[in-house]
């Protein structure tokens, strides 16, 4: 019976491995920007890391599924020792760092533990010592350690600053007593000149001196602080938040410079401007951005609160952005300003789910999460609707307007393509398939058509039949989620689960590059006109731009 037990509980533990799995820490060389080793131990998450100051130790800290800490030879490239992180009695470790003048010496923080540590690499342990606060319980989201290791202070989600003894392992002081850091301190500094870089969940950056712990200058940034780093003696630093936002800080005046933007939601669409790789633009959640193609910065953010973009498209002739949104409407803004130029309520029932134009500026053709796909006349002070076609039972993912603007195709997640007559109003084709669409491109000549889906496949059609002319295995795992073709028609590029951009042979249904860059599944890619580059973006908010292979 106990032999039972014992080997249910193994398969159980076996079973939990494989469904976690291990997680590497890689270690990188960054004068060469190179991969230098890969230390695997952790199971799932990483919480933390943190070097020696003499560079010779790296420790990691496990997350809930581990709860290990372990001590890393950077010179070996191997483990020394491990322990677990924190006691029976208490919650997870989630914080670590090394002591400054020391490497024997660090510590780890999370849900009610504090553990100052010391190597014993003689005989390969670490020796925990646990920090006593008396009656106080408090979860460490922060830490950071005075020069001279005299202190350390944690940042805990009640809003306080703990100052601990590394020595005596025993509280200092705490603060501050009123007004603590709305949502918790989230990002704690040391400066060596004396005080306190102070960064809450709420986005407010103080600096501040023990043992009040009050505000002596402070500014408010946009989303919740997740980090702040030093430059030099702490003249300069920068700080992250969760709004994928970078800023610089001067200490002596104490305001803030915005140098780094990017999405911190899903991207859903990319779309460059008829004629111009200068700029693109992306949507994702709430807002529409316009990026300057060569120096990656933002120069327009159109914010729609509550409300997530689901596709953009430029007016060919340039004066307007289109965009569709799941509260049905879609709304018109102006590249340069961001005003709203006009809005169609009610354009769809279930949300708006994929947009077009033509490339007369005169019709916008809208899909929606019911199926519908419709038809916009789009006049100087009015948007009438022209029609509503009724053939596809789910969400439209993707619409493209043939160059005559007499034709339009429109993919659908109900495992049909259907080729629309825009003179006349009705469909002239539908492709049926065992996938749910996800893109569809013209060929530039618009005989052919291609599509893309959850089949992995890519399919080559005819448009005057809609007969199948060949299908290629396009992704070995995942779906395919965005495609577009260069305006010669000799190369195609496509992006999906697998993480991966591809570019094709047209003719010879062949993959000729392929390009390794995002964590996270792409949703769209686009190849800029004049064939300059491939911009692609991800469902991890990143927008990746590649140099594009071939030269046109």
């Amino acid at each position: 019976m106990e032999n039972q037990v014992s080997l249910k509980a193994e398969v159980a533990e076996l079973e939990l491995e494989a469904v976690i799995g291990f997680n590497d820490i890689i270690l990188w060389d960054y004068k060469k920007r190179e991969l230098i080793a890969r230390l695997s131990l952790h199971k799932g998450k990483i919480e933390a890391l943190a070097f020696s100051p003499n560079d010779l130790y790296l420790v990691s800290l496990g997350g809930p599924d581990d709860g290990s800490v372990v001590v890393w030879s950077i010179a070996k490239r191997e483990a020394i020792c491990g322990s677990p992180a924190a006691g029976l009695n208490v919650g997870n470790a989630t914080t670590a760092i090394f002591s400054r003048c020391r490497d024997e010496m660090f510590v780890t923080a999370g849900n009610g533990t504090i553990r100052v540590w010391e190597l014993d690499l003689p005989n390969r342990k670490i020796w925990p010592t646990e920090c006593q606060t008396g009656q106080m319980k408090r979860i460490v989201m922060s830490i950071t350690m005075a020069d001279d290791d005299s202190f350390f202070y944690l940042g805990t989600t009640t809003g306080d600053i703990l100052k601990m003894n590394p020595r005596t392992k025993l509280l200092a002081d705490t603060g501050p007593a009123k007004d603590k850091f709305s949502l918790g301190v989230s990002a704690i500094k040391c400066l060596k000149m004396g005080g306190l870089l102070v960064g809450s969940r709420a986005g407010l950056l103080v600096f501040c001196k023990s043992p009040s712990y009050k505000p002596i200058k402070k500014i408010q940034l946009q989303g919740g602080i997740t980090s702040i780093t030093l430059r030099g003696e702490g003249h300069q630093f920068f700080v992250g938040t969760e709004e994928s936002h970078i800023y610089r800080v001067n200490f002596t005046d104490f305001k803030e410079t915005l140098i780094a933007t990017c999405h911190c939601e899903a991207v859903q669409d990319i779309v460059f401007p008829s004629g111009t790789t200068d700029l693109f633009a992306t949507c994702a959640k709430k807002d529409i951005r316009v990026w300057h193609t060569l120096s990656n910065r933002e120069l327009l953010r159109i914010t729609v609160p509550n409300t997530t973009c689901h596709g953009i498209d430029f007016m060919r002739d340039g004066k307007s952005i289109i965009s569709a949104w799941d509260d049905g409407r879609i709304r018109a803004f102006a590249p340069e300003t961001g005003r709203l130029m006009y809005v169609i309520n009610n354009a769809h029932r279930i949300g708006v789910t994929a947009i077009a134009t033509t490339s007369d500026c005169k019709r916008v053709i809208s899909g929606g999460g019911e199926g519908e796909v419709r038809v916009w006349q789009i006049g100087c002070q009015t948007q009438k609707l022209e029609e509503a076609l009724k053939e596809h039972k789910s969400s439209v993912s993707c619409i493209r307007v043939k160059k005559n603007n007499e034709e339009c195709v429109t993919a659908s997640t109900d495992g049909t393509c259907i080729i629309w007559d825009l003179v006349r109003l009705r469909r002239n084709q539908m492709i049926l398939a065992n996938t749910l669409f996800q893109c569809v491109c013209y060929h530039p000549e618009e005989f052919q058509i291609i599509t893309s889906g959850t089949d992995r496949k890519i399919a080559y059609w005819e448009v005057f039949d809609g007969s199948v002319i060949r299908e290629l295995e396009g992704s070995l795992s995942g779906s395919i989620n965005g495609m577009d073709i260069t305006l010669e028609g000799v190369h195609f590029v496509t992006g999906g689960n697998d993480h991966l951009v591809k570019v094709w042979d047209y003719n010879e249904g062949e993959v000729t590059h392929v390009g390794v860059g995002h964590s996270g599944n792409i949703t769209r890619i686009r190849i800029s006109p004049g064939n300059q580059y491939i911009v692609s973006v991800s469902a991890d908010g990143a927008i990746l731009r590649w140099k594009y292979p071939f030269t046109s």
